[in-house]
């Protein structure tokens, strides 16, 4: 036993029907157990077979939570290692799942971004958010184009190079997601707030697969007409109390008609930006509840339609009445009358005398 003293490291992959030596969860002993990770169980050999569950408070078959997180590495040629970490929401029913796209402002994770992560991925999407805060020589000169270019210049210019960075970081990550063993790359959604938004709008711009599109009070952009490019369907979360969402919504209300995707809007006229923000002093419980339901309402219609119902087979048609011949009665021929022959002979009349 002692050559397995090692497999005993906290990070020893203890995984699904692996053995190892550590401590039984039913009988406390230190030996030689069997890994049940879907039962959350450690057991030894007897107690294995036993499934002798009564000394632990744990029940057997323990659901496991609706999705889980992990930090992952994605290819992209924007930064210089050529690497870039994300953090990533997968949900543990083992099924092709939609997925969803968030696109951080250069600030890089905050509260509402990964409350929108944590959203999604309990209704069932798989969802990446690259930690742009992170990634090396992206930072103060991206953020300060951001700004100048919002509000100095009439919108934040998605072709300035700078800019183009953040949209091809994020173009990389949104490969890696569809590229992911359980996701479905026909069902994909992008989701972006503010300064965000305004990426988003650049990523979906230029994706001509996406299934969805959702912008929360984004800043106006660049040429205005980006938006005619979006190919998928649009939610607008528009905050009335903020001059830049109203701006930005009346710029793709000029152009509906040229849009190629229809747009929905979500009007809160009492909303202040970063309404949705918990840890911001804008939040508001009640509007940002409604606005995430409506985000999940959109999302669900777009990405997880109810299948098409089966059509309905065809009535049987009943086979038309015989008529039934009813047997016509019978034809009894009427006997003609028979005339004697040994009739008495007709009187003569009477003579008249003169």
């Amino acid at each position: 036993m002692s050559d397995d003293q090692d497999l005993m490291l906290p990070d020893y992959p203890a995984i699904f029907g692996s053995g190892i030596i550590g401590v039984c969860d039913v009988c406390g002993k230190r030996q030689a157990v069997i890994v049940l990770q879907k039962e959350r169980f450690k057991l030894c050999v007897l107690d294995f077979l036993n499934k002798s569950w009564l000394t632990t408070p744990t029940k057997p078959g323990a659901p496991l939570p609706a999705y889980r997180s992990d930090r992952i590495w994605f290819d992209t040629s924007v930064v210089k290692t050529g690497r870039c970490s994300a953090i990533l929401l997968t949900p543990t029913k083992v099924v092709r799942h939609p997925t969803v796209l968030i696109t951080p402002d250069v600030y890089g994770l905050t509260t509402v971004l990964l409350d929108a992560g944590i959203r999604f991925a309990r209704e069932g999407y798989e969802v990446l958010i690259p930690e742009v805060g992170k990634a090396p020589g992206i930072g103060f000169l991206e953020f300060a184009t951001t700004r100048s270019g919002a509000y100095f210049a009439g919108g934040v210019s998605l072709q300035s190079a700078r800019i183009r960075k953040l949209v091809l970081f994020f173009q990389d990550a949104l490969t890696c997601l569809r590229a992911r063993p359980v996701a479905d790359p026909d069902k994909t959604a992008v989701f972006g707030l503010g300064f965000g938004g305004s990426l988003a709008l650049g990523v979906a711009g230029e994706e001509q697969k996406l299934s969805a599109v959702v912008l929360a009070y984004p800043m106006p952009v660049r040429p205005a007409g980006y938006a005619d490019l979006i190919t998928a369907p649009v939610l607008f979360v528009n905050a009335g109390r903020d001059s830049a969402s109203r701006r930005t919504r009346r710029s793709f209300e000029a152009r509906t008609g040229q849009l190629g995707s229809p747009v929905e809007y979500a009007d809160f006229p009492k909303a202040r930006r970063h309404f949705m923000s918990r840890d911001l002093g804008a939040y508001d419980l009640a509007l940002a509840e409604a606005a995430w339901g409506r985000i999940l309402t959109f999302l669900k219609a777009r990405l997880q339609p109810p299948p098409p119902r089966p059509s309905a087979p065809p009535k049987p048609v009943a086979p038309p009445a015989s008529i039934a011949t009813v047997p016509k009665p019978p034809v009894i021929p009427t006997p003609a009358p028979t005339v004697s022959t040994n009739a008495p002979p007709t009187p003569a009349p009477p003579a008249v005398s003169g």
